[in-house]
């Protein structure tokens, strides 16, 4: 069976060690944010992972969402398992105190993030998708709307939704039909149809907000008509309570490969009523908003699973005799060894465990530049964590998203054919990684974002601070003995990155199917550096914990991974950068009818 355990230890290791989580309560309205108070939230939350959600995730998933003339019903046990959740404040976490929240810094919602994702991704799908329109809300909403449905969001007991796809536009949303006419009270009526939207209709929250991107009458064509609208579910009386049905309705449910016990629904609107958010024909603005919150969020995703999957994987190595290991029989009194023993399960195990642990330092580092952009008093401080947020959303998500897939695959070999049996549980696992790599924007899109948007901006400065964080890092630590297995492969992973770029430079503006050739390559490229640093750091933190003498199986375990990554994973990125140089011609030369 699979299994899962909150890693509140790990994630304790990186927010006190690696990254200095104490520095966050200096910050403006963080002030209570102490590690103590955290630590206990941590706890909370595993409790609440392993006890209510982790039970669900199987039952969910073999019995999925029902829908029945427009009524969408999740499966058993979801809707107490939902009210627990919203009584325990978990959906106001990281909201704001003005609306109910507790106001605590986005670098806890990350760790939270991944054990609510980990334990049951279906589940922690509808308040991630709430807590997604909370932010579009919050920064782009009239007060008017803030006033009567920020406090809802918060609490809880209305839920959001992101309504982008249509059946003929998915990536390309200035193809999009879906129309808004002004009405003369000041609110608009939309009409069109809107697919693949997550957590559309449920009976989790007694109202559903969705945010809706529609083209107003007469305005432009492409990206640059379209704007973002507010249609509740229900339109909310004056004294914001629950009011008449609005037009909006979910016309069905899609049977999915994965994620069964959230409802991914067709939602027709036939002259719904909607309410402008932001400025007109700017609404891709405000809905970047919601999709960069959602793309770390789907990265964190992928996170999850792969430590649900490794946890797992590590159980079952650890129990299941099969064979005798190469050097000599180790569990001689057993007639035979269990297969952690085999160097190929090592392997495995070891490539599941490095990847969790960098990413989860990366993660929470981007969690806390996320608090740095948006509360440190210093305006260069916050430009500076925004550049790095920005280069670094891509990565997290298509890398992370892939990696999770990868270590659900893995587990499922791990386990042999006992893996591809149901009621074992790790085949649900990859099923339910498999959407992460597509939904808000594939991650081919991720890529290209990277390449095409986020390495030209401000003239290439965002790339360059970075790789200069990077670099300085090695600088700061090339000549330390101890330090040298790791800094001494990241200088040169750094080197391969800007050699990388560097080529492109040269022969992208010249035949721009250069960059889209090289972009995934360039990404995981890029992403395999980062990693590099992270375990750098983690060693830093290693080998202070072992002079301090605590725990030293903990810190050793940890350098033992990061020698793991360093020589067995990081060497990709010489792989990577020989396919990016070998250009465009490899792909585009074949004709499309050759294929």
């Amino acid at each position: 069976m699979a299994v899962y355990k909150g890693p509140v230890k790990d994630i304790a290791f990186v927010l006190n060690e690696v990254l200095d989580v104490a520095s966050l309560a200096t910050l403006p309205g963080y002030e209570d944010a102490t590690p103590d108070t955290i630590q206990a939230i941590l706890e909370e939350a595993a409790k609440l992972c392993e006890n209510v959600l982790f039970p669900l995730n199987r039952s969910g998933d073999e019995e999925g969402c029902h829908y029945e003339n427009g009524v969408v019903r999740t499966p058993k046990g979801f809707k107490e398992a939902y009210d627990q959740f919203r009584e325990g404040g978990w959906t106001a976490v990281t909201c704001d105190p003005e609306y109910g929240g507790q106001g605590l810094p986005a670098t806890v919602g990350f760790a939270l993030q991944e054990m609510f994702t980990a334990s049951n991704q279906a589940f922690s799908m509808y308040p991630g998708l709430s807590h997604g329109a909370y932010e579009a809300l919050s920064r782009h909403g009239s007060d008017e709307l803030k006033k009567l449905y920020l406090p809802k969001l918060t609490d809880g007991t209305w839920s959001g939704t992101m309504c982008l796809t249509e059946p003929h536009c998915g990536t390309d949303l200035g193809m999009l039909r879906t129309k808004a006419e002004q009405q003369p009270d000041g609110s608009w009526s939309i009409t069109g149809t809107k697919i693949f939207i997550s957590a559309g209709e449920h009976d989790l929250t007694e109202n559903i907000l969705h945010l809706v991107l529609a083209r107003p009458e007469g305005a432009p064509g492409g990206t640059r008509g379209i704007s973002l609208f507010l249609v509740p579910k229900f339109i909310p009386k004056a004294d914001g309570s629950v009011g008449e049905r609005n037009a909006i309705r979910c016309g069905a449910i899609e049977h999915k490969m994965g994620i069964k016990a959230n409802a991914t629904c067709v939602m027709n609107l036939d002259g719904a009523k909607g309410w402008l958010v932001g400025e007109l024909n700017k609404g891709m603005n405000a809905m970047f908003v919601m999709m960069n919150a959602a793309r770390l969020g789907v990265g964190m995703q992928g996170l999850g699973i792969a430590e649900v999957a490794r946890q797992s994987a590590v159980a079952y190595a650890q129990d299941r005799l099969q064979g005798r290991s190469l050097t000599g029989p180790k569990n001689a009194s057993g007639p035979a060894d269990p297969i952690i023993v085999h160097p190929d399960v090592r392997r495995m195990l070891l490539t599941q465990k490095s990847f969790t642990e960098a990413a989860r330092a990366l993660a929470l580092w981007v969690g806390m530049l996320i608090d740095e952009a948006h509360r440190h008093p210093d305006s260069a401080r916050r430009e500076a964590a925004d550049d790095l947020i920005q280069m670094l959303t891509p990565i997290i998500k298509a890398y992370f998203t892939d990696m999770g897939s990868e270590c659900a695959n893995t587990a499922v070999q791990i386990y042999g054919g006992h893996g591809f049996i149901r009621e074992n549980g790790v085949e649900q696992l990859v099923r339910d990684a498999r959407i992460t790599q597509l939904y808000e924007g594939t991650n081919g899109i991720q890529a290209l974002d990277l390449v095409g948007r986020k390495l030209p901006m401000k003239g290439g400065a965002a790339a360059q601070r970075l790789l200069g964080v990077m670099s300085g890092f090695v600088a700061e630590h090339k000549n330390d003995d101890k330090l040298k297995e790791f800094v001494e492969p990241l200088e040169k992973a750094l080197g391969r990155v800007q050699d990388a770029a560097f080529f492109l430079l040269q022969n992208a503006m010249k035949n721009p199917d250069e960059a889209g050739a090289a972009a995934t390559d360039l990404l995981r490229l890029m992403a395999l550096t980062a990693m590099s640093y992270m375990w750098a750091r983690i060693a830093i933190a290693a080998h202070k914990g072992l002079a301090a003498g605590n725990d030293n199986a903990f810190y050793e375990a940890k350098l033992a991974t990061a020698r793991f990554f360093t020589a067995r994973v990081l060497p990709q990125t010489t792989s990577l950068n020989h396919q990016i140089k070998a250009g465009a011609a490899t792909l585009m030369a074949m004709p499309a009818e050759a294929f």
